[in-house]
This record gives C-alpha cells, sequence and structure tokens, in this order.
C-alpha cells in the first residue's frame, strides 16, 4: 500500500508540473522540418516516466527530444510516401494507454482529478501524438520491409567480429513435454462448490463480504484486502470472470462459476465504462488421490504408445494429449521464457525450472524420461514426459553451432544499419533546430553535426 501512495503522490506532482508548464509561456525546444517540438511535449513524456515507477533522471529528458525529432522526421516522410494508420488502430492504442492509466490511479474518478479534466478530454489531447507515434512505427517499417540477410551476409557479420568478441553460449538444450493434469470429476468438486455457495449464502444474508474474503478466500493476491481486485477490463480477467463481472450491476452479487483457478463468487462494487471495480471470493478444489491417480494412468498410456509405435511422434502426440496449453501446439517444445519474442526453443540449462533440470541432466538426445510428477510454483501438479530434442554444451560462437542464432544478429545487424543510412541522409535534408538547453545531450550531436541545416537557437 505504500508503493501504491508513492505512485499516486508521483503521478499527483509530475501532472500538477506539466499542467503549470502550459499555464506558463511554453518555448520550442526543437524543429524537425515543419515539425515543431514543444517543451511541454517532453516534459509530458517525462512525467509518464516518473509515473511507470522510475527514478528521476532529468537526462532522461535528452532521450525523450531525441524520440521526437526521430518521431517527427519518419511523420514527414510518411506523408510523402501515403503512409497513413486507420482511425481505429489510434483509437485501439489510446484506449490501451487510458486502461494502464486507469488501473495505476484506481479508478476513472481520481484519474480525473489527478488529470484536471475528463478521461474524454484527455484521450482527446493525447490522440494526435499517439497517431503520430503509430504513423512513424510504420513508416519505420516500410524502410525496412525489404530487408533480409543471405548466407554471405550472415558469414561476413560473423567474420567481422573480433575473435575475442565472440559471446559465449552457456551449454543449451531444447526439451519438449507432454503434461497431464489431474481433474477432478463433478462428485469430487461438490463439496467445494457446496462450501462456496454456503459462503455466498451467508454474504446475501447480510454478513460482510470483505470479512469472509479475508478469512476463506484462497486467493493471495486480493484476500488480505477483503478480496477486493481494484479496477479491471475484460482483458485482465480470464473469460468466466468475465462474463459475470460484465453483466452485473454495482452491488449485485454473482452465482457461485468455476474458472481453473477454482470456483469463485463475486460483487460487482462500482462500473465505469470499459472498467469494472470487483471483489471475489475463491476456494481451490484440493487434488485427490484417486485424481493423481487417473493423471498417473493416462500419462502411461501415452508414454506406451510413444515408446511401442513408430507411427505416432512427440509432436503429435502433445498435440492430441498435452494439457499444457503453452507447448501443445508447438510440437510440445517449450519456448525460451527470456527470449519470447525469439520463440526460441533453445533454453540455457541455468534457466530450467530446477525439477526439469534434474531429469534432462540425466537423458541423452532423442530419448523420452518415464513419466514424473512435478509441482509449479503455484502449488499445481501434473504429470509429464520430456523429451530431449538437443543439448549443446558451452562454447564460443561459431557457424556450425549457431547459424540461426548468428542470422537473427546479422539480420538485426542489417536492420539498425539500413534505418541509421536512412537516417543520416534525411538529417542532411532537412531543417534541424535544437534550443541551446539541449545542445550538450551526447544523443543529439548527430542531428547537428555535418548538418549544414541544422543550428541552435
Amino acid at each position: 500500500m505504500r508503493k501504491f501512495g508513492l505512485i499516486l503522490f508521483i503521478l499527483l506532482t509530475t501532472l500538477t508540473f506539466v499542467k503549470a508548464q502550459k499555464r506558463t509561456l511554453d518555448k520550442i525546444a526543437g524543429v524537425v522540418g515543419s515539425g515543431i517540438i514543444l517543451q511541454s511535449d517532453i516534459e509530458s513524456q517525462y512525467a509518464q516516466f516518473l509515473v511507470q515507477g522510475n527514478q528521476p533522471n532529468p537526462s532522461i529528458k535528452c532521450y525523450i527530444l531525441q524520440q521526437l525529432l526521430t518521431q517527427k522526421l519518419l511523420a514527414q516522410q510518411a506523408v510523402i510516401d501515403s503512409v497513413t494508420v486507420k482511425d481505429d488502430e489510434v483509437d485501439a492504442e489510446v484506449d490501451r494507454r487510458m486502461r494502464s492509466m486507469v488501473a495505476r490511479a484506481g479508478g476513472e474518478e481520481r484519474l480525473e482529478g489527478f488529470l484536471g479534466r475528463s478521461i474524454i478530454q484527455y484521450k482527446d489531447e493525447i490522440r494526435p501524438e499517439i497517431k503520430e507515434q503509430k504513423i512513424a512505427e510504420k513508416m519505420r517499417q516500410k524502410i525496412t520491409e525489404k530487408v533480409n540477410v543471405t548466407p554471405y551476409d550472415i558469414k561476413k557479420y560473423f567474420d567481422a567480429i573480433p575473435k575475442d568478441s565472440l559471446r559465449t553460449y552457456n551449454k543449451e538444450v531444447e526439451i519438449g513435454a507432454i503434461s497431464i493434469s489431474p481433474t477432478l470429476t463433478a462428485a469430487e468438486k461438490k463439496f467445494v462448490k457446496e462450501k462456496v455457495e454456503s459462503l455466498r449464502a451467508r454474504v446475501k444474508a447480510g454478513e460482510d463480504f470483505g470479512n469472509l474474503a479475508r478469512l476463506y478466500s484462497q486467493d493471495p493476491g486480493s484476500a488480505a484486502e477483503g478480496g477486493d481486485l481494484g479496477f479491471g477490463d475484460r482483458s485482465g480477467y480470464v473469460k468466466e470472470f468475465s462474463a459475470q463481472a460484465f453483466k452485473l450491476k454495482a452491488g449485485e452479487i454473482s452465482p457461485v462459476f468455476e474458472t481453473d483457478y477454482g470456483f469463485h463468487f463475486l460483487q460487482v462494487i462500482e462500473r465505469r465504462g470499459e472498467q469494472v471495480h470487483v471483489r471475489h471470493i475463491l476456494i481451490k478444489p484440493d487434488i485427490t488421490q484417486a485424481s493423481l491417480d487417473r493423471a498417473k494412468a493416462k500419462i502411461d498410456s501415452v508414454y506406451t504408445l510413444l515408446s511401442g509405435n513408430k507411427k505416432i511422434d512427440f509432436s503429435s502426440a502433445a498435440a492430441f494429449y498435452s494439457d499444457d496449453k503453452e507447448t501443445k501446439f508447438n510440437g510440445g517444445m517449450m519456448l525460451n521464457a527470456d527470449n519470447v519474442q525469439a520463440r526460441t526453443t533453445y533454453i540455457p540449462t541455468d534457466k530450467l525450472d530446477p525439477q526439469v533440470a534434474l531429469v534432462v541432466d540425466t537423458m541423452k538426445v532423442g530419448s523420452l524420461s518415464k513419466p514424473q510428477l512435478f509441482s509449479a510454483q503455484d502449488g499445481k501438479k501434473s504429470y509429464k514426459i520430456l523429451f530431449l530434442k538437443s543439448k549443446t554444451d558451452a562454447h564460443k560462437a561459431n557457424l556450425a553451432q549457431d547459424l540461426p542464432k548468428i542470422k537473427d544478429l546479422a539480420y538485426e545487424d542489417k536492420l539498425n544499419r539500413s534505418v541509421s543510412e536512412w537516417f543520416e541522409k534525411k538529417r542532411k535534408e532537412t531543417y534541424v533546430k535544437i534550443d541551446p538547453e539541449f545542445m550538450s545531450c551526447p544523443q543529439l550531436k548527430i542531428w547537428t553535426s555535418a548538418n549544414p541545416t541544422a543550428q541552435a537557437k
């Protein structure tokens, strides 16, 4: 709660500063071609930087101005090249940002108090800026859309790396998993559902919802707060929860319903547009020995099928049998959680779940592990069969072992060089003016050096 209060204090003081800035005589911090960047534009983005929980750092304003100069240059070229964005793309981004700000502030009313104007007014104010950002992003994509790397490019990039600068890759493995989770029968769930029904009846009879949540709810994130989840939108909840939360009026209590987490009932406290403030009580069913036995029998049969039937491979078996939604449609292969964007299946062994690492350590490439019971951090249990697809010892980067990774690095390097070359050419052709206050920023030297049209005011 102290951290939350600090965030609110920062939000209030920074937004107050920006409003004061706009009431005073604003000044031009930079000019790019026909685009003007005001000091208040920089202060506004710096305020957002602080609201996100970052420590005060005035030098960040140099980086902000650099980004705004870049954005202006891209947006102006987009007009020439007829690059546009659809209104619904802009609206979606505006709504996404507002949802984040509302959640941080603790509701629309509080945020409007901090902003000193309505949400609708603020959305109208930030929409042009966000539209320009989206256009600049699209223009950057156009500049790089034809960039690709050939085998020659990859080798040239790798050969240019000094040998003493080659990165060392840790020992890595590619692991597949088929996971079978224990499921309860209706009869096994009945006791838990009846318990939740009895708690709901007590609330309906007049007992305090918050006290019951603190005593009985098994949601570690909200029980101590009386079940209060604060404001959220549909994307923040699982579909069964959203279905209940967004069809009730303020004060109404939902029936008991089930999600992957257990049995709940909730109460809507307040509804504001596409944001709803709710509290809930959650009771998680205990996994029974019978349910574990059923899961064990099922995974044993899958293991027997894989071991004795060459007509089905691991990938197909994972898609058909596995309960793990994150891997079953990826051939059962686990992804490197530290590099999700690249969707790489190469995982350093020091990043593996210790339970998985212990099993994999004794496996040979191409082999299956016997079914074993695993426990997740949240306490959920499941039986897994592991498949070791590949194992690479720690080594210096080389083309034979690391071609996919070096290809990605070579592509990223070529991408950056293409953008840099484009900017270098456009900067020399474009009028640039920067306020003397920012001329000492190292990031901005490239905007004025070797540019006959660039100057300080």
